[in-house]
C-alpha cells in the first residue's frame, strides 16, 4: 500500500495545479443563489491549502450554506504541514495524512464585525472538532463517496489527469457541480453526449488562468515562473469551467453579422457541413450543418443553436451521419487538408 501511495504522489505532483482566490471569486460570484441551505463538497482540497475552502468558509454566512465539506487526498504535493508522518521504509519519502474537514458553523472571532482570513485561520488551528482522519482520500474512495451522497454541489479543481473518471462519479451521483477543466474535455467520449443533451456546459471563464505548482514540479521553457517569493508558476490557456448550475451567459446569443456563400464557406471533403473557422463567422442565413471549432461551446447558446456531432477523431459515431466513412479519414478535410477536432451545430 505504501508503494502505491508512493507512486500516486508522484503522479499528483505533475497532474495537481492550484487554482487562485481570485479565479474562484470571479466564476463563483455568478452562482450565488444556488447555494443557501446546501452542502458544499470540495473533494479534491487540503483546507489549509486549497482556495475554494478560504472561499466558501470566508462566505459560509453570506451564501447560507448547511455544510462545507472539504477532503485531502494523502499523497497531495501541496498539502498543509500541519498533519505528517512517515513510512517506516527508509526510501519512502514522508507523506501526508488524509483528512476531512466539516464545518457547520463560521463566528466573527476576533469581534470586528465580520468574518475575515483571521477567523478562518482560527477555525483551522483550533476548532479540532472539525477534523477527522480518513483513509486515502482519493475522491473514489468508499469514505469519499459516502461524502459524496451527502452533498448538494460539489466545486473543485480535480487532478486534470482523473478528470473523466471524476465528472463520470458525478453525473452517476446525479451531482450539482462546478468544476475546472480543459477545453479539450469538451470532446470526452464520457463529456461530449452530455454536452449535446444540455446536461453539462460552460461556466462563465474560459481561456487563460495562472495556477500555483508544487516544488517538484519541473520547469518548462514556456508559460512557467516563479514569483519572488521563489513559488512556482504554471499557466494554461485553455482552461474552462464545466456545470449543471444555471447561470445568465449561458443564454446570451452570438451576434451574427455575416452573411454565407460557397467561396466564403466550403464544404468538407468528408463531412457534409460547412467549415467555419472563426466562431465570429458563423453565418446567420445558413440552415444546415456547420463545423466550428471546440471555442464555440463556450459561446453556445441552447437557444440559438443545436449540437449535432462532432468530428469521428474524437470517438466513433460522434458525427451523427455527417460523416463519409468511405474517405478512411476522421479528421475534417477542405480541400484535403485536414482541420483540428470540429463541433457540428445547427441554426434553430
Amino acid at each position: 500500500m505504501a508503494n502505491k501511495n508512493l507512486n500516486a504522489a508522484k503522479t499528483a505532483k505533475k497532474d495537481e495545479f492550484y487554482t487562485q482566490l481570485s479565479d474562484i471569486e470571479r466564476e463563483l460570484q455568478h452562482y450565488w443563489k444556488h447555494f443557501s441551505g446546501k452542502t458544499v463538497l470540495c473533494n479534491c482540497d487540503d483546507p489549509y491549502e486549497s482556495n475554494f475552502f478560504k472561499y466558501f468558509a470566508l462566505r459560509f454566512n453570506q451564501l447560507g450554506l448547511k455544510k462545507l465539506i472539504c477532503t485531502c487526498y494523502n499523497g497531495s504535493p501541496m498539502q498543509g504541514n500541519e498533519l505528517v508522518f512517515s513510512f517506516d521504509d527508509a526510501d519512502s519519502e514522508p507523506q501526508k495524512v488524509a483528512y476531512k474537514m466539516e464545518v457547520t458553523e463560521v463566528k466573527d472571532m476576533n469581534g470586528d464585525g465580520a468574518v475575515d482570513l483571521s477567523d478562518v485561520r482560527y477555525l483551522l488551528m483550533n476548532d479540532k472538532n472539525v477534523m477527522s482522519i480518513l483513509q486515502t482520500g482519493d475522491f473514489r474512495s468508499p469514505e469519499c463517496v459516502a461524502l459524496l451522497k451527502e452533498a448538494d454541489i460539489v466545486v473543485s479543481n480535480p487532478p486534470f489527469s482523473l478528470f473523466k473518471e471524476y465528472i463520470a462519479q458525478l453525473i452517476t451521483y446525479n451531482k450539482k457541480f462546478l468544476i475546472l477543466g480543459n477545453q479539450n474535455n469538451v470532446t470526452y467520449k464520457e463529456v461530449f453526449p452530455l454536452l449535446m443533451e444540455n446536461k453539462v456546459w460552460l461556466g462563465y471563464k474560459s481561456g487563460d488562468m495562472a495556477f500555483k505548482v508544487p516544488d517538484s514540479y519541473q520547469p518548462r521553457e514556456t508559460r512557467f515562473w516563479q514569483d519572488k517569493d521563489g513559488q512556482k508558476w504554471r499557466s494554461l490557456g485553455n482552461v474552462c469551467w464545466f456545470t449543471n448550475l444555471e447561470h445568465k451567459k449561458r443564454y446570451e446569443e452570438i451576434d451574427l453579422v455575416c452573411h454565407y456563400s460557397d467561396e466564403e464557406y466550403p464544404k468538407y471533403d468528408n463531412y457534409d457541413a460547412i467549415e467555419v473557422s472563426k466562431i465570429t463567422d458563423i453565418p446567420m442565413d445558413y440552415q444546415g450543418a456547420m463545423g466550428v471549432p471546440i471555442t464555440f461551446m463556450d459561446k453556445y447558446c441552447p437557444v440559438q443553436f443545436d449540437i449535432i456531432g462532432a468530428s469521428e477523431s474524437e470517438g466513433k459515431g460522434f458525427s451523427n451521419g455527417l460523416w463519409n466513412s468511405e474517405s478512411g479519414i476522421a479528421q475534417p478535410l477542405v480541400k484535403g487538408n485536414k482541420k483540428y477536432k470540429r463541433v457540428f451545430i445547427k441554426r434553430k
